[in-house]
């Protein structure tokens, strides 16, 4: 089970999330100097895919992966990408990018009239398979992180990297539960991809 949130100003130092265990990635960069940090975009990612509770995604956010490690990541040698957090199985939370700064999550992307989504979004990863439900424990976990990102940012749209990337990317996949979400953090469905 997660921790307990702590409340109010706690929840934070500078742009780090408090509950997390953080893990600086060299992956990120400042925002533009006009970014509205608004847009949540959630993601899904295992290594090797399927495989949970193994180390290999934060060493891939750290960009210390060992590609020779296993066939599969062969493809990602030379790879540098990075989320904000990354919510575990367990629902643990761990963060790689202070929210101020820009990780590389989204790629090309658009959403909202808006293209770059990595400029002025927070990406969260569930450890998952597209395809594969999630945990009760990161739905919790994700629920109170998006609560406290909300109360320090100017956050109106939460969406997949599915719909802010179509064609392109399919996660976090058919089986995350929108609703679930919608219902946890008690928003409209206005905030949300259409269903």
């Amino acid at each position: 089970m997660p921790t307990r949130t702590p409340e109010g100003p706690d929840l934070w130092q500078d742009d780090w999330y408090r509950p997390a265990i953080a893990l600086a990635s060299p992956h990120c960069d400042p925002r533009p100097a006009d970014a509205q940090t608004d847009l949540i975009v959630v993601h899904s990612i295992s290594l090797p895919p399927g495989h949970y509770g193994g180390d290999e995604v934060a060493a891939l956010f750290l960009g210390t992966l060992d590609c020779a490690s296993h066939p599969y990541f062969e493809r990602l040698r030379g790879l540098r990408v990075s989320a904000h957090f990354f919510v575990r199985r367990s629902g643990t939370v761990v963060q790689f990018v202070g929210c101020n700064q820009r990780a590389w999550h989204a790629g090309e992307s658009h959403y909202r009239g808006r293209s770059r989504c990595n400029d002025d979004s927070i990406g969260i990863e569930l450890e998952g398979l597209e395809g594969e439900a999630f945990e009760p424990a990161q739905y919790a976990a994700l629920t109170q992180l998006c609560q406290a990102l909300a109360q320090r940012y100017s956050i109106a749209f939460i969406a997949g990297h599915e719909h802010i990337a179509p064609g392109r990317k399919a996660d976090p996949g058919a089986a995350f539960d929108w609703l679930l979400l919608q219902q946890g953090l008690d928003l409209p469905s206005l905030h949300f991809p259409a269903r």
